[in-house]
């Protein structure tokens, strides 16, 4: 009912051909296109640059701020999964006591 279609790569290039080939050819675009005598503005793109960005800037407080923030989240992500352990181990050696205990009960019984 449920078929996937594996794209099929006849050529072992290490590209993956697609499934579905585009109807139109793309030519690739050289050059700019020449400006018409109109007064509209030019498209995005043709005649202006790409602004960019800035990225992400942290001045030297704010790195150790941040490292910081991390060490702290660390140790308290460690502290947390070390107490459960422990909860989790000393549960264990309780219930174990406890059936010692309750195993040498029922057995002096029959021996008696």
């Amino acid at each position: 009912m449920i078929r996937p279609k594996v794209p099929v790569n006849p050529l072992p290039t290490g590209l993956v051909a697609p499934l579905v080939q585009p109807i139109t050819a793309v030519e690739p675009h050289m050059g700019t296109a020449p400006a018409c005598g109109c007064g509209h503005a030019p498209a995005p793109g043709q005649s202006e640059s790409r602004v960019q960005l800035p990225g992400v800037r942290l001045t030297p407080a704010g790195l150790v701020a941040a490292v910081a923030g991390g060490a702290g989240l660390v140790l308290v992500v460690g502290a947390v999964l070390v107490s459960m352990l422990l909860a989790v181990a000393i549960t264990g050696a309780s219930v174990a006591v406890c059936a010692v205990v309750l195993r040498s009960l029922l057995n002096g019984q029959h021996h008696r």
